[in-house]
């Protein structure tokens, strides 16, 4: 039998930057979210669209762009984000009556607060590597904490439910008015191919580290 050449190579599929896309289901889901949370409007029947379309779909989707970019960090958190939405969506339809729901039913808020907390976890891992990308990316994971810090500590009841309750909601909409930021000045320097909109370098001792290492491996 002849030997037979196995011939094996990546071949990399030309993809766009989905980082405006994940941004702006973040911005919308959260500026809706929060006029919630601050009073301003009432209930979550019309918040859910945004949530699942918004919130998690289309950063679902981005996430999946970044995998394929090779972009280990932008893919997991918008996933994993993205995952959370899917979450909260169908939470508030539960509790809305829509699915799963009976007279039987026993529902402790509190479960989700174990669900906050997780993700405060997460998100404290994630702040530390958004140093390495800009600023403004940065600030916005330092407000998703706040976020989860008062949503895990308002629905698990420790200390003041009802402060802790505004501080997520304030959070919340500042981390709408950033991403908004930050998904428009990545549209647009990438379409001009200059500086727009300023992000805000990389910056900390560990971004310092890694580039003093590929220099060096350079």
């Amino acid at each position: 039998m002849a030997n037979e050449m196995k011939v094996t190579g990546h071949i990399q599929e030309l993809v766009g930057n989905p980082t405006p896309l994940g941004l702006l289901g973040l911005a919308i889901v959260t500026l809706v979210a929060s006029s919630q949370k601050l009073g301003i409007t009432q209930g979550t029947a019309y918040v859910i669209p945004w949530a699942i379309f918004l919130g998690a779909s289309a950063q679902f989707v981005a996430g999946l762009l970044d995998f394929k970019h090779n972009n280990t960090f932008g893919g997991t958190a918008f996933c994993a984000y993205g995952f959370f939405w899917f979450g909260v969506a169908m939470t508030w339809m539960t509790g809305n009556g829509t699915i799963g729901l009976n007279q039987a039913a026993v529902m402790d808020t509190q479960q989700l607060g174990f669900a906050f907390l997780g993700y405060l976890i997460f998100t404290l891992f994630m702040t530390v590597g958004a140093m390495a990308t800009n600023k403004v990316l940065f600030l916005i994971f330092f407000l998703i904490d706040i976020l989860f810090l008062g949503l895990s500590l308002s629905t698990l009841k420790i200390g003041d439910a009802h402060m802790w309750h505004e501080v997520a909601a304030y959070a919340e909409f500042l981390i709408a008015v950033f991403s908004f930021y930050l998904s428009g000045a990545t549209v647009l320097n990438i379409q001009y191919g200059y500086t727009v909109l300023p992000t805000g370098a990389p910056f900390g001792g560990l971004y310092r580290k890694s580039q003093a290492a590929k220099n060096l491996a350079a």
